[in-house]
């Protein structure tokens, strides 16, 4: 591992190494951030053929002012890029999903808006989502406190 210099004149901190029960909930942390999204994803897409990231996309528009978000707010919502967001709103348009609109502020920017077919959609795959959710997620903290943990999560992310 290499070193990290620091310009200034203070001792390094002394940083103590996990523990067992640390090392496994950072260990557990990693793989869960990447296989609960495709666990999810795949029983929507096999169920209902719409990926996660289309499903959270049309969820954030259900759940905004007016069905509308900015672009770049949408892709902070998504945790995407706003060249990705771009081309999943611009898939979502061609299925009559979400609208393109200009930014009535300034004219410059666009808005994404969902329609009511895109509600019907997101209607449509709600159950799937909660189910896989449910059986991938929320059924494995059975005995925790989830205010608690949800609390933690918040702080973390923050």
């Amino acid at each position: 591992m290499s070193s990290v210099t620091s310009n200034s004149a203070a001792p390094p901190e002394r940083v103590e190494p996990l523990n067992p029960g640390e090392e496994a909930v950072v260990r557990a942390l990693h793989r869960l951030i990447h296989a609960l999204p495709r666990a999810i994803d795949a029983e929507l897409v096999r169920e209902q053929g719409l990926p996660l990231v289309e499903y959270l996309t049309l969820m954030n528009l259900s759940e905004a002012p007016g069905r509308r978000l900015r672009m770049s707010e949408l892709a902070t919502a998504c945790e995407m890029s706003l060249s990705g967001m771009s081309r999943v709103v611009q898939k979502l348009e061609a299925q009559g999903f979400v609208q393109r609109i200009r930014c009535e502020q300034d004219g410059r920017g666009w808005n994404a808006v969902l329609t009511d077919a895109g509600l019907a959609r997101l209607e449509q795959a709600w159950p799937t989502n909660l189910a896989a959710t449910r059986r991938h997620f929320l059924d494995h903290l059975a005995g925790l406190d989830l205010e608690e943990l949800a609390a933690a999560m918040r702080k973390i992310a923050t």
